[in-house]
């Protein structure tokens, strides 16, 4: 894994942190536009990055579409990153 897949990876995950966070804020707070910008922003970004990653790197998840042979096997695993290293 070099260290573009590694910046990726981590983007993902903390944009995929926001979009949880402000899933459960607009639960309680439906009407607050400006965690709703926040929130739509968050879910482009992820949609971007998700698709810049898999076009690079292959497939996240395994529900996606993956190119012959099927690449989702060919990791690392997320157990398998030592994120301490980067």
């Amino acid at each position: 894994m070099d260290r573009t897949q590694m910046d990726f990876l981590v983007e993902l995950m903390e944009v995929s942190f926001v979009l949880v966070e402000t899933a459960l804020y607009l639960d309680t707070h439906p009407n607050d536009e400006k965690a709703l910008r926040l929130h739509n922003n968050a879910s482009q970004r992820y949609n971007e990055l998700e698709i810049m990653y898999q076009s690079k790197y292959g497939p996240l998840k395994n529900t996606g579409m993956s190119k012959y042979p099927w690449g989702y096997i060919d990791g690392p695993w997320p157990w398998e990153i030592n994120f301490t290293n980067f």
